[in-house]
C-alpha cells in the first residue's frame, strides 16, 4: 500500500511539472533596428508591436513571417504602445512632449494610417493607451496642473479630453512610465481602467463609472519603492480579480527588492511580494496561475498566481503579452521578437 501510495504520490507532482512546465523564450530578430516597447497578442496567429523609427510589424502566422511596416510622416516617432483587435485594425500611440505624442489608426492591415490625434500641449506626455473595444479606448498624459490627463474616443474615430472633474489628483512630481504600453490596462471582461504611477510617489489608480456616467478614481499606494525619476510601478496586469504590478529602478536593473505588489481583491488592498530578479518593464498573465514578467536583465516566471517566481532567462526584454500557453510573446531592442516555448 505504502508503495502504491508513493507511486501515486510520485505520478502526481509529475503531472504537475508537466503541467507547470519549464518556458524559455524561442527569440528571432525582424528585419529592422528598432526598438520594441508597444506589443498586442490577438490570437495564436496575429501579433502587432511597435517602436522606435516609427516602425510597426505584424505577423498573420504565428510568427513565421513578419511584416514591417513604416507610418507615413512618422520616422522620428517613437510608437511606445499598440492595441490590435485584428489582422486589420490596430491603434498606436507614440510618445514625447507636444506633439510627438500622437494616436494613429490603421484598419487595413497598415496599408494606410489615419491620424487621430496630435497632442498640443507642450507640457503634456503621453505614456499609454488602453481600450474597452475596438470603438472606445482611453489614453494617458503625464500629469499637468496637478491632474493626470486622459483623453477617450467613444466611436473609435475622435478623441476628447476628460474634464478636469474626471481626472485624478496627482503629486508633485509623479508621473507614469512609457516603458511597456502596460503602466494603463482596462482589464479584459470589464470597463474599469487602472493606472500605476512612480516617481515622487508609487500609485494604483482605478476608474469606475459614477451615477451620472462620469469617471470617477479611487486612489492608493502600492507597495513598490519609488523616490527617484527612474522608480516605482511600471506595469500592470488582471486576471478576475487578481492583479500584479512589477516595477523596480530602471537605472537599477539588478536590484531586486520593492518590485513586486499584488491584490486579491481587484486593487482594494496590496501586500508586496518577491522573488523577482530586477527591475520589471512589463508583466503578464499567461493563465489564472502563471505570470510572466519581463526587464532589461531577463525574464521571471511565477506558477502560482506571483507567490514565487523562478528566473528562466537573461535576455533584454521590454514588454511582455500573452493570449495562453500557445501565444506568449516579448519584444525587446534592435528588432528583438520572442516566443514562449513550454517544455
Amino acid at each position: 500500500m505504502r508503495s502504491l501510495i508513493s507511486i501515486f504520490v510520485s505520478l502526481c507532482f509529475v503531472l504537475l511539472f508537466a503541467v507547470s512546465g519549464i518556458a524559455q523564450w524561442e527569440p528571432s530578430k525582424v528585419d529592422t533596428s528598432a526598438s520594441f516597447r508597444g506589443l498586442s497578442v490577438v490570437d495564436q496567429r496575429v501579433i502587432w508591436a511597435s517602436g522606435t523609427g516609427g516602425a510597426v510589424i505584424r505577423t498573420i502566422d504565428g510568427g513565421k513571417k513578419w511584416d514591417v511596416i513604416k507610418v507615413p510622416g512618422a520616422e522620428k516617432l517613437d510608437f511606445r504602445d499598440i492595441e490590435a483587435f485584428d489582422a486589420n485594425t490596430a491603434y498606436i500611440l507614440s510618445i514625447g512632449n507636444g506633439i510627438s505624442s500622437r494616436i494613429y489608426k490603421t484598419t487595413n492591415g497598415g496599408k494606410t494610417w489615419n491620424e487621430q490625434f496630435r497632442n498640443q500641449d507642450e507640457r503634456a506626455f503621453y505614456d499609454a493607451i488602453a481600450c474597452w473595444d475596438r470603438d472606445h479606448c482611453m489614453a494617458m498624459s503625464d500629469p499637468v496642473d496637478g491632474k493626470a490627463v486622459f483623453i477617450m474616443t467613444k466611436n473609435g474615430i475622435g478623441w476628447e479630453k476628460l474634464s478636469p472633474h474626471e481626472m485624478p489628483d496627482a503629486k508633485p512630481n509623479e508621473a507614469f512610465f512609457a516603458a511597456s504600453g502596460t503602466c494603463l490596462i482596462i482589464p479584459k471582461g470589464t470597463i474599469v481602467p487602472m493606472a500605476v504611477s512612480g516617481g515622487s510617489e508609487v500609485r494604483f489608480f482605478r476608474g469606475g463609472l459614477d451615477s451620472h456616467g462620469k469617471i470617477r478614481w479611487s486612489i492608493s499606494e502600492i507597495p513598490i519603492a519609488g523616490g527617484s525619476p527612474g522608480s516605482g510601478a511600471f506595469s500592470i496586469a488582471a486576471y478576475d480579480r487578481l492583479i500584479v504590478v512589477v516595477g523596480g529602478d530602471y537605472e537599477k536593473p539588478d536590484e531586486s527588492v520593492d518590485n513586486l505588489a499584488l491584490s486579491a481583491d481587484f486593487g482594494l488592498t496590496w501586500k508586496p511580494g518577491r522573488g523577482l530578479s530586477g527591475y520589471r518593464s512589463g508583466v503578464a498573465f499567461v493563465d489564472r496561475r502563471t505570470l510572466v514578467a519581463v526587464g532589461t536583465n531577463g525574464t521571471d516566471l511565477s506558477t502560482d498566481a506571483g507567490k514565487t517566481w523562478k528566473r528562466t532567462g537573461s535576455e533584454n526584454l521590454n514588454a511582455v503579452a500573452s493570449k495562453g500557453r500557445s501565444s506568449t510573446w516579448a519584444v525587446g531592442p534592435a528588432g528583438l521578437v520572442a516566443k514562449m516555448q513550454w517544455k
